[in-house]
């Protein structure tokens, strides 16, 4: 094996100082990094380390799997064509994945990428002080469970993909990514895979926790200097699960902490489970480089539930209900009532169904229609102005097959100002909101574009049968 870069190197028994080699390297990454972009470079190239010479073929490491595959499958190429410009001596490129695990000294880019044959002895420290999700994530409850959560066509690829993961050791897909709007149902989800998990498999190590806390627990790392101990705790459990991961958005050192836990775990074939309100493409504030990651395996989202849906889920909390208390007596047209007018979301159906009975038990009065219309005409009116313009926009972006970053910037391609236009007059025609607050919805445009934008889709409804009929589409899919 040739020496390495330390001093001097054999290449075709001619002698290759370090420095022209090094010079060549430097100058091929200078390149790269004026193509790719400065934030793309730091991703993929800051941990990647200039090896040695074997013969004519160039030696790079990185400390992961993934990093390599990733490297070679998008660089690697293109990287090989600079460095031959540079360098006649280079005929080829290899990279390998560093092992540090023989390693005494513990730098802070050793840190990135802990390799994880040593967690049997970090998980042994925290089983001796106490439980591994309760020092560091969040408790969990176990009424969520499998068992109590009521699959309708809206939630069902999520609830068959939460099933997979906890039936075998065998990772199947990763990371699994699941979103929907707020009450339908994700961290349910995320409480019952654990606690099933937990139930097969008592000697994988889960972690859960929001967003949030993930980044509190990295501040205060970062406050006692502990950085070290918090990186070898994450990144040694088998299945990591965070909710809201939208809550990271802005916050720039915790994204590149979660960016190279995300990294390591999923290298080394650990299961990770994120929840989000939108999909990853949709995650603004988050960085690309995160985004791509969160799409990579699969990608569930939670839809507002329909009426079956809502009737079956009262229907399975009023018999919970009469089990703690059988005196209680719910007559099914209640439940259908309930299910009919407050759609919003799950959790706010479930809180409308305990209000009506804590009130008929405080006020001693039977449970009944004019009871509930009496007790929740706050959600009832609420629930009535169901289309909103964030509705919209996520409609006709999911419709055309768009970012709705896209739909709100000031590109003004015909593929994303048409779908633009055509969100603008559905948000004219189905909502209350004045032009001005239409326009400022829309990425602070001015009433006048919004003007201009509903009187072109009208002369387009009138004289394109196809822009019609894509309309009709979008608003019967938003008035149902």
């Amino acid at each position: 094996m040739s020496e390495s870069l330390g001093g001097v190197m054999k290449l075709n028994d001619e002698t290759v100082h370090e420095t022209e080699l090094k010079k060549s390297w430097n100058r091929s990454l200078s390149v790269i990094r004026a193509e790719i972009g400065e934030a793309t470079f730091k991703s993929w190239f800051r941990n990647v380390e200039f090896g040695e010479l074997k013969e004519d073929q160039l030696v790079l490491y990185v400390p992961t799997r993934f990093m390599r595959d990733w490297i070679e499958a998008h660089y690697a190429q293109r990287l090989l064509t600079i460095l031959r410009k540079e360098s006649e001596n280079i005929a080829s490129l290899v990279i390998d994945v560093v092992n540090y695990k023989n390693e005494a000294q513990k730098t802070e880019k050793n840190v990135n990428s802990v390799h994880l044959e040593s967690s049997k002895h970090i998980t042994k420290n925290f089983s001796d002080s106490g439980d591994h999700n309760s020092m560091l994530g969040a408790p969990i409850d176990t009424s969520l469970s499998f068992e109590n959560f009521v699959v309708g066509p809206s939630n069902e690829l999520a609830y068959a993909a939460a099933r997979r993961i906890t039936e075998s050791e065998k990772v199947s897909f990763n990371p699994l990514f699941l979103y929907g709007g707020v009450g339908l149902g994700k961290t349910h989800l995320l409480h019952a895979i654990a606690l099933e998990i937990n139930k097969n498999w008592p000697q994988r190590k889960v972690l859960y926790l929001s967003a949030e806390k993930f980044m509190y627990q990295f501040i205060r790392a970062l406050r006692f200097k502990d950085t070290m101990s918090f990186k070898q705790q994450f990144r040694s459990v088998d299945v990591l699960m965070v909710d809201d991961i939208q809550f990271i958005a802005g916050k720039d050192s915790t994204q590149e902490e979660f960016f190279h836990t995300f990294n390591t775990l999923i290298d080394h074939n650990h299961q990770i489970v994120v929840s989000a309100d939108r999909s990853p493409v949709d995650l603004d504030g988050i960085e690309e480089r995160i985004r791509s990651r969160l799409g990579w395996g699969l990608v569930a989202d939670i839809h507002p539930s329909d009426y079956e849906l809502r009737l079956g889920i009262l229907q399975s909390k009023a018999e919970t209900h009469i089990l703690e208390n059988p005196e209680i007596l719910i007559q099914d047209d209640l439940l259908e009532f309930l299910a009919q007018r407050i759609d919003s979301n799950i959790r706010v159906l479930e809180g409308a169904l305990n209000r009506v009975i804590a009130y008929s038990s405080f006020a001693g009065r039977p449970l009944s229609i004019d009871m509930a219309k009496e007790v929740l005409k706050d959600l009832i009116r609420a629930s009535q102005r169901k289309i909103t313009i964030d509705d919209i926009q996520r409609k006709v972006a999911d419709y055309y097959n768009l970012r709705l970053a896209d739909l709100l910037s000031s590109r003004r391609s015909r593929t994303i100002a048409r779908p633009r236009q055509i969100a603008m007059y559905l948000s004219k025609m189905l909502t209350t909101r004045s032009l001005p607050e239409i326009g400022r919805m829309f990425g602070g445009r001015d009433h006048t574009t919004v003007i201009h934008a509903v009187k072109r889709v009208e002369d387009l409804r009138n004289s394109d049968i196809a822009i019609d009929e894509e309309v009709e589409i979008l608003r019967r899919v938003l008035e149902n």
